[in-house]
């Protein structure tokens, strides 16, 4: 058993390099190998079994070539940006536009009167039957489809019109 001699390292750059180049297929690769490679060899003293360096440098190489693959490996790909792509879309994002119109809906079901408020919310946004839902509220089936049509009616009337709020004719019962 000897110790691996930091000093006769650089003996062996050209060798260690040809092999790195050989591993990675591109020189700048393979000088950062060669260089991780030392690095780690440097780090604590070295004990050998056999009387080449050169053999133990190889074996560290290939070790360090291995973890770098493994580790580049577990990293996400990365890729450019097709040719005059100016705007990411996230296809799971809400749509601005499509957020301000159900805020301005839900606006619009909370100033309607609580009959035809209840069948909407019933109906619409619980997706309760009509049945369900005329049990829930205590009235016929055919209440619930009367008030539920002209609840709508009413929130569908000033969003026709653009205007910010339901008309005041509208809220009229």
């Amino acid at each position: 058993m000897r110790q691996l001699d930091p000093e006769r390292l650089g003996d062996h750059v050209d060798r260690l390099y040809r092999a790195a180049w050989a591993m990675c297929g591109s020189r700048e690769e393979a000088d950062d190998l060669v260089q991780e490679t030392f690095a780690r060899v440097l780090r604590k003293p070295r004990l050998l079994s056999c009387e080449d360096d050169i053999a133990y440098l190889l074996h560290a190489l290939r070790n360090v070539h291995r973890s770098a693959c493994r580790a580049r490996a577990r990293r996400p790909l990365t890729a450019p940006l097709p040719d005059g792509c100016q705007e990411l879309v996230d296809p799971k994002a809400v749509d601005p536009q499509a957020r301000l119109e159900s805020l301005d809906i839900y606006a619009r079901i909370a100033t309607l009167p609580d009959h035809l408020r209840d069948a909407v919310l019933a109906i619409d946004l619980v997706g309760m039957s009509y049945r369900e839902a005329a049990r829930l509220v205590g009235v016929k089936e055919a209440t619930i489809t009367t008030r539920l049509h002209r609840g709508r009616r009413r929130i569908t009337q000033g969003l026709s019109r653009g205007t910010d709020s339901p008309a005041p004719h509208a809220l009229v019962a």
